[in-house]
């Protein structure tokens, strides 16, 4: 009869009573207490620590990527935003910026450090880069609700080009309610 322990280094199985999935070293030996009979003894397995070097380069990435997703959430929800579409139907539809910045127009992210872009519950004020085959410049937005969960109503759009040209593209009427469109 062989007494010798047998070691056997894996998952655990059916004998052993810790965690599926966990590593184990488990090993088959004779029972001190009755002699011939043997049974399975599982403890887990030792492991080398993670450097730290390594820790804190993962906790890096993943610091990076959540901030990398935020980021993109935060330009999502600004580019669906009511006040952000209407100002860019009025570029659409102006032909005279559309001239300045020629065709086809590409609407950047917003800067989020640019103290100009500032969103509450009541005003909103944006400068939306923008850029085109044959100018760049920005969409200056300022908009206004009466109350929360209203509707937005823009106060102010012009489009800035990088030679500091400007051209105003919505700017609501003085004389009565009617939206004046420049």
């Amino acid at each position: 009869m062989d007494v010798s322990p047998q070691i056997v280094v894996g998952s655990p199985g059916p004998h052993c009573s810790l965690v599926a999935g966990c590593k184990t070293i488990c090993s088959y030996s004779p029972s001190p207490r009755r002699w011939g009979s043997r049974r399975w003894e599982c403890s887990l397995g030792s492991r080398m620590p993670m450097p730290l070097g390594k820790q804190v380069f993962l906790a890096g990435v993943a610091a990076s990527g959540s901030c990398a997703i935020l980021y993109y959430l935060v330009q999502k929800t600004f580019s669906r935003a009511s006040y952000y579409q209407l100002a860019l139907e009025q570029l659409h539809s102006h032909p005279e910026a559309l001239e300045a910045l020629g065709t086809p127009l590409n609407v950047h992210y917003l800067q989020l450090t640019d103290k100009y872009n500032f969103v509450d519950i009541a005003d909103a004020k944006l400068k939306i880069p923008v850029s085109g085959p044959k100018s760049e410049g920005h969409l200056y937005v300022s908009s206004s609700r009466d109350a929360p969960f209203k509707r937005w109503n823009l106060q102010e759009v012009f489009l800035e080009l990088k030679d500091g040209q400007q051209i105003p593209l919505f700017k609501p009427s003085r004389d009565n309610d009617e939206v004046k469109k420049e």
